[in-house]
């Protein structure tokens, strides 16, 4: 048994465990704070990563032809000045083949072995914190959602996919005996030998917000399964994989197996190599998380490839009563107002009765509701460093525009218009607050599609009901990631229930005091593949089992069993 698989077996079990019992549970530190870690290690990646800028990226990869890289801070708003590898697509592939061949045949424990290494190396704070500096000045995410979500909670993914990977290969016995007698002949025995054999090529494309998060569980169910991986990074956040596929090869390097297991192709928004990646030959399986437009491309246009898939939607709140008003709309504008709502988890739609609705203090208005959700996003945002720490900045400029495009469209009433907040550390950051239009149920050609950014709108329906038609009739046709109802009433809370789960989505019900945006590894199935929005899920056995694929030899049996 390898020793790396025994050194981090008690994790994986762990792990295992709290996939089958979906409770909560991190393998890895989610806090930056210096009382945790110290300040000599903040310190030291602070240096490293500065040390950084300006210079090219060390990285050894196969088939170099050049080099790229057009990164730009949103909080600074210079280039970051770093380079990357420019490589010869053929080449890649050729040396990820040749990488396989000798992977798909290693014993399940021994890759898996490998990949817990990888994240244990990953999960180090000396890399959580350069990889949280990096994400920051490219993904725009402020550094303690960086530190969290594309550190911890990223890693807690990976190892989540990591774990059913090893359940699914495990559920798959190496060898069988079979035993049958036919008609009136002497009975058959045959022995027989199971592989486990590799799809091929994974080809996964990160996406610019949160590169991590759905980059770690792709590589590493792809790889765990005995599949080479290329890591296709956007260009405006090539850093922070930049760092991961590093160190993903070291650790392969560093225990005698072929570092282009794992490699990059980077490239530039002005010349895109995604499309040549996706129709290469070699390419068996293809990752993707990132618009919905593109997303839906791929699943309809690369039939050779098994395909994942997590985009986005139209996600949604109704609201029917509540016991604690104050808490929903707090609830609902951290939603609006966390990495300005460029989380495929944010809420967009938010249906409100136009007769309003009942709260623990008695009947608030359709507008009582909006005053209250406005004014709970003016509080997150009224204090600059509050609104740093929670809003970040823009991962792209044209964002702005988007926001200018939707408020003179708008048919209704501008709730709250969008502005910046002044960044308290960085005075030219690219910072927007929400903008909330008031529309009509009728409405629908401009709140149902996806709107990236802080872009919400408060949509009046003749009563809750009709709101969650309108917003189940979204999830259908746009897809949806999350679905929040809040109610006091169980029987809507039940049609509510079933009305969502009919269309493709999940649901939480009446969430207070938590950031309604939280997907928790281990315990919630992210993207449910029936809808629009994607069709993977991390993660479940679907996510994994297909990577890989079972051939066998049966031959007569011998005496002493099947042989091994």
């Amino acid at each position: 048994m390898s020793d790396l698989f025994e050194r981090h077996r008690a994790q994986l079990d762990k792990a295992m465990d709290a996939c089958e019992k979906r409770y909560s549970w991190t393998a890895f530190a989610e806090s930056p704070s210096s009382k945790v870690h110290g300040k000599e290690i903040p310190a030291a990646a602070k240096v490293e990563f500065d040390a950084m800028l300006g210079q090219p990226f060390d990285m050894d990869l196969p088939g170099v032809i050049g080099r790229v890289g057009e990164e730009v801070s949103p909080f600074a708003e210079t280039s970051l000045g770093i380079s990357y590898p420019q490589v010869e697509i053929d080449v890649l592939f050729a040396s990820a083949k040749d990488a396989q061949h000798y992977w798909c045949v290693l014993p399940t424990d021994e890759r898996v072995g490998v990949c817990l290494e990888i994240l244990d190396q990953l999960g180090k704070p000396e890399s959580l914190f350069v990889n949280a500096h990096a994400t920051v000045h490219t993904a725009g995410q402020s550094f303690i959602m960086a530190f969290a979500g594309c550190g911890a909670n990223a890693l807690d993914r990976g190892l989540e996919a990591l774990a059913y990977a090893y359940k699914a290969m495990k559920d798959v016995p190496e060898t069988a005996r079979w035993e049958r007698r036919f008609g009136a002949s002497a009975e058959t025995r045959l022995d027989k030998r199971y592989r486990l054999m590799p799809r091929g090529t994974s080809v996964v494309i990160t996406c610019a917000t949160f590169p991590q998060w759905n980059g770690y569980p792709a590589i590493l169910a792809s790889l765990a399964t005995g599949n080479p991986v290329i890591v296709k990074p956007h260009p405006k956040t090539t850093l922070p994989v930049a760092l991961f596929v590093r160190t993903m090869r070291e650790v392969l390097a560093r225990h005698g197996h072929d570092p282009n297991l794992v490699t990059m192709a980077a490239d530039t928004r002005e010349n895109p190599i995604t499309i040549e990646l996706l129709h290469h030959p070699d390419t068996a399986i293809i990752d993707f998380t990132g618009g919905p437009q593109f997303g839906k491309w791929i699943e309809d246009n690369c039939p050779n490839a098994l395909v994942y898939t997590e985009t986005a939607g139209c996600n949604s709140v109704v609201v029917e009563s509540t016991n604690d008003f104050q808490g929903m709309c707090d609830a609902i504008a951290h939603s609006l107002c966390q990495a300005s709502a460029q989380m495929c988890t944010s809420v967009q739609n938010i249906f409100v009765p136009r007769d309003g609705i009942d709260t623990e203090t008695g009947h608030a208005s359709f507008d009582d509701v909006c005053r209250g959700l406005v004014a709970a996003v003016d509080k997150l945002v009224e204090d600059p460093k509050q609104a740093a720490n929670l809003c970040g900045t823009l991962v792209d400029e044209n964002i702005y525009k988007a926001i200018d495009a939707v408020a003179a469209a708008a048919v209704g009433n501008v709730l709250r218009q969008s502005g910046r907040y002044q960044h308290p550390e960085f005075d030219q950051a690219r910072t927007a607050t929400p903008l909330m239009l008031e529309v009509d149920a009728s409405d629908k050609d401009l709140y149902g599609k996806e709107h990236f950014g802080p872009i919400s709108f408060v949509i009046r329906c003749d009563d809750a009901d009709h709101g969650l038609q309108r917003a189940t009739e979204d999830v259908r046709e746009h897809g949806a990631i999350t679905s929040h109802v809040y109610s006091t009433d169980d029987r809507f809370l039940e049609r509510a229930e079933n009305a969502y789960h009919m269309a493709g989505a999940s649901l939480a019900c009446n969430l207070i005091g938590m950031p309604i945006n939280f997907s928790a590894a281990y315990s919630d199935f992210h993207v449910t593949g029936l809808n629009p929005a994607g069709n993977a899920c991390l993660s479940d056995l679907a996510f994994v089992a297909g990577r890989f694929r079972i051939v066998q030899t049966k031959f007569p049996a011998t005496r002493g069993g099947a042989r091994a």
